[in-house]
């Protein structure tokens, strides 16, 4: 395999392009290239604040073997750490826990603040000697990586040179103001993962465009047509589609409350975002989904999808069936997409494909994405 393939036809005008080679589905090599140079390099997600919701909660998650750790400080801040004892390399927590006051090394009994500070080093100086000259508390603190939270998703920067999360995504923090607001998981069956045999960019690829709603979504698109649609395009930052139509859900005379303050466009529409690189998210006048992609390998992701609204569950319980019915619904939503990736994974497998083309009137948010990950590679090649 040439690292150095061209990508060219990717970086050019939606009508002229092709898509990404085959090697960027399927190579091992090209999967750890884009590991650093789209995923490390930019705001990826790798999990949700739900997930550790009192202070002292922490869940380790293993982001492409990179060990992380999670965690909810006295003040309800949420941070990021290298899951690694700055000791010997041992990892500190290799399970969701809730930490009764520091994290301590399982190996010499190093231990930790949420904070990160380093706070305790029994013995380092000999039996009964807690300390060292050469031991600096202060240049030994746990690793902390680069960390934003939106919408309850945990975004990271694992290489630190990304620009702001305020500054790269300004635009969608500014289209999509409105929905700043609390936000209330809708519990245990609000909560659900798809694996599937697809490489992860396919999933984002997939959920940009409407093209494939006739075909994939007949019962999605009974109401909410493919004429009802149009696409949403910031190159170098996220593509999507939105709706005119969106229906919401009624049993007899209960329906999910509204966000507060809404303006017209939401009253019957709703918006679908790839927040590049992994991060999908889709936002309606009563509920909001976000969706974290788990890279795998090059050819298995996992689907991490959560659902939220503007009341909390406990207050709600009237609306429990609702909520179950909406989970069953972004379900079946959902897995009816999971043969159409792996089809195309599969596909990826076929020597004589060249990227395939784009509808330019169709395709443009997929192009787009497609362009800044061609964008991305080319610069780390560079």
């Amino acid at each position: 395999m040439n690292k150095m393939m061209p990508l060219s036809s990717v970086l050019t005008s939606v009508d002229r392009a092709s898509g990404l080679p085959n090697d960027h589905y399927i190579n091992p090599e090209v999967f750890q290239e884009e590991k650093h140079a789209v995923l490390f390099a930019n705001w990826s997600g790798i999990g949700f604040g739900k997930d550790i919701p009192e202070a002292g909660d922490a869940k380790p998650v293993d982001f492409l073997g990179m060990p992380l750790l999670l965690v909810r400080d006295r003040d309800g801040a949420i941070n990021v750490f290298q899951n690694t004892c700055r000791h010997r390399g041992m990892v500190l927590i290799d399970k969701p826990t809730r930490l009764k006051g520091v994290i301590r090394c399982p190996y010499h009994s190093w231990c930790y603040a949420l904070n990160g500070e380093l706070r305790a080093t029994p013995h380092v100086g000999g039996p009964g000697q807690n300390a060292h000259a050469c031991i600096d508390y202060n240049d030994l603190g746990l690793l902390k990586i680069r960390t934003h939270v939106w919408h309850d998703v945990i975004f990271v920067n694992v290489d630190g040179t990304a620009p702001d999360f305020e500054i790269v995504h300004a635009d969608l923090l500014k289209r999509w103001a409105e929905f700043d607001q609390p936000l209330h998981h809708g519990g245990r069956g609000s909560s659900f993962k798809l694996a599937v045999k697809t490489n992860w960019k396919l999933a984002v690829e997939n959920y940009c465009e409407s093209y494939h709603l006739p075909w994939i979504h007949p019962g999605l698109n009974s109401y909410s047509r493919l004429e009802d649609h149009y696409n949403i395009e910031r190159p170098g930052h996220y593509s999507g589609q939105g709706t005119l139509v969106y229906r919401q859900l009624q049993d007899d005379d209960l329906i999910f409350p509204d966000f507060s303050d809404l303006s017209e466009q939401w009253d019957a529409g709703a918006e679908y975002i790839a927040l590049y690189p992994n991060v999908l998210l889709g936002v309606h006048r009563d509920h909001l989904f976000s969706i974290v992609l788990e890279p795998i390998d090059q050819e298995n992701t996992i689907e991490h999808i959560e659902l939220y609204y503007a009341r909390e569950a406990a207050k709600t319980p009237e609306l429990e069936p609702l909520r179950e019915r909406n989970a069953e619904l972004w379900k079946t939503v959902f897995g009816e997409d999971i043969f159409v990736v792996e089809g195309m994974q599969r596909g990826r497998h076929g020597l004589l494909f060249d990227g395939g083309r784009f509808s330019p009137a169709m395709d443009g948010p997929t192009h787009n994405f497609h362009h800044w990950v061609a964008e991305q590679v080319g610069q780390y090649r560079r």
